[in-house]
């Protein structure tokens, strides 16, 4: 007899079949599991055997074949114990052998017969939508259960703690009853604008990148505010979508970083040291798990310190900024992680940091020379892909001195929201429901959207010359410009919006060319 029981193996945040074959026949007792498991699953059989005697059933002394097919794909991590576990329990009588059709089973065994002991198993939201596509049910761990349940709330969910509840539930002597889906409740404060004085140009440019969703780049000396500045932008970013929301969510079940099933609106906000690898920025390792660029899926990368990080790390951002995914390949297999961040990054405009205040003497040397050998860091088409690029001025005593901004969080959040109401719109109206921010609008839709009024399509052909933008910068310099309109409730980009969004390029070219 051979019990089969369905689980998954996990693709990027794909979750892909597996059938579980569990078959006893005679021969000398052992215990095989078969069909390229890595050492986590081979590890299983010990897991499995001590879980069952915990529960008061032994292991029949005869060969144990577990085969995990299709054979070819290669099966990672410790969710594969339960199904392996029930294939089992079924195959000896302990539960109904039909009582696992039509369920995906996925789930971590403690050597007491608990389910998830320690932690929840990674990956069960993917699982969970998955088996919803393929009408099946899910069982899980019982504290995945509210994070499953939001796949669907048609999808049957048998979330136990324990072997033994699950037995008694097939049996009918208990009743497990479906999990709910469930958000945090209490979520920590977010930092607000109104903390910060003075660097009214400063938080002009956050709004922008917050409204089209743009990659900022913020120069200035040690404590001008920059850190201040990125750490209060989710204080204005709209709440996720519920689209969004589940992207996001698929992506840190994968990466085991929901906590206790809950689900958050808020985007993400990540923030990795400049020491990061480039696995841990752009996802890989032995298990090629997601980086801290799929983490920031619609939500913030923030890179402080920016020129300290490797520059072979920071070149591997260019493709995911343009295309909102990031590809990480390996001998045996290649997955694929989405990755529609916005960069939103901070540095010092020299080594010493000071460069250019004045009555400021470099110990370095020449000012020019240690600002361009710290700039050189950042590569030339890592800087065009930066939208908005700004210089942050030291405060002064007499901003310190002053009363707080009138204007704080709440009043901008509510302009970039109505500017992100009228992208969506427009894009939606387009076809386009997949794009919803200007920053991720193809150059062939901006033709249509982002068209200068006359004066404006002469001051942008002036500046195209005179800047040498390449391509992609007078693509960007129109999205920043739409962006601005969208700001003003416009429905064409004027002379004055084009002006302001080639200041923002204009600022860095020229520090650059200096340098």
């Amino acid at each position: 007899m051979v019990q089969r029981v369905s689980t998954v193996a996990f693709e990027g945040i794909e979750a892909r079949a597996v059938d579980v074959q569990v078959q006893v026949v005679p021969g000398l007792p052992n215990f095989l599991i078969v069909g390229l498991p890595d050492k986590a699953v081979s590890e299983a059989r010990e897991r499995v055997r001590a879980a069952l005697v915990a529960s008061g059933l032994a292991l029949p002394a005869r060969r144990i074949i577990v085969n995990l097919a299709p054979a070819d794909l290669p099966k990672e991590g410790s969710h594969y114990d339960l199904p392996i576990a029930l294939g089992l329990m079924g195959v000896i009588g302990a539960i109904p052998a039909d009582a696992l059709a039509g369920f995906t089973v996925l789930g971590e065994l403690g050597l007491d017969g608990s389910i998830a002991p320690v932690a929840p198993v990674a990956g069960v939201l993917p699982a969970a939508i998955g088996a919803n596509a393929r009408d099946e049910g899910l069982i899980c761990p019982a504290a995945c259960g509210a994070e499953a349940a939001w796949a669907s709330p048609d999808i049957e969910i048998i979330a136990a703690s324990s072997l033994i509840q699950l037995a008694n539930h097939f049996k009918g002597t208990q009743v497990l009853s479906r999990p709910q889906p469930k958000m945090y409740e209490r979520e920590t404060a977010l930092l607000d604008l109104r903390d910060i004085k003075g660097q009214e140009s400063a938080k002009r440019a956050l709004e922008i990148a917050a409204a089209g969703g743009h990659h900022l780049l913020m120069a200035g000396s040690p404590g001008a505010g920059k850190s201040m500045l990125a750490a209060r932008l989710p204080s204005i970013l709209p709440p996720l979508s519920p689209t969004e929301l589940l992207e996001v969510s698929m992506i840190a079940s994968v990466a085991g970083e929901i906590k206790d099933g809950a689900l958050t609106a808020r985007r993400p906000f990540r923030a990795p040291h400049h020491s990061a690898s480039m696995a841990a920025l752009t996802g890989g390792g032995m298990r090629a798990r997601p980086g801290e660029i799929s983490l920031a899926h619609h939500g913030v990368l923030f890179l402080d310190e920016l020129p300290e990080f490797d520059p072979r790390v920071l070149d591997s951002l260019r493709a995911p900024m343009e295309n909102g995914e990031v590809a990480v390949s390996r001998a045996n297999h290649r997955v694929t992680y989405p990755a529609r961040f916005m960069l939103v990054a901070a540095m010092n405009p020299c080594r010493c940091g000071h460069a250019f205040e004045p009555g400021y003497a470099c110990h370095r040397g020449r000012i020019e020379r240690c600002t361009g050998d710290y700039q050189s860091r950042i590569s030339g088409p890592l800087m065009d892909r930066i939208d908005l690029r700004i210089e942050v001025p030291a405060v002064t005593a007499a901003d310190l001195i002053l009363p707080p901004p009138a204007e704080g969080s709440a009043e901008v959040a509510a302009r970039v929201k109505a500017a992100r109401d009228i992208q969506a719109a427009r894009y939606a109206a387009a076809g386009l429901r997949n794009i919803r921010t200007n920053a991720t609008a193809p150059a062939a839709v901006l033709e249509a959207v982002a068209q200068p009024d006359a004066a404006g399509l002469a001051l942008l052909r002036d500046a195209a010359v005179t800047m040498k933008l390449s391509a992609r910068g007078y693509h960007r310099v129109l999205r920043v410009a739409r962006t601005l309109a969208d700001l003003d409730g416009a429905d064409m980009i004027g002379r004055l919006h084009l002006a302001e969004s080639l200041s923002y390029r204009a600022l860095a070219d020229d520090s650059r060319r200096a340098a």
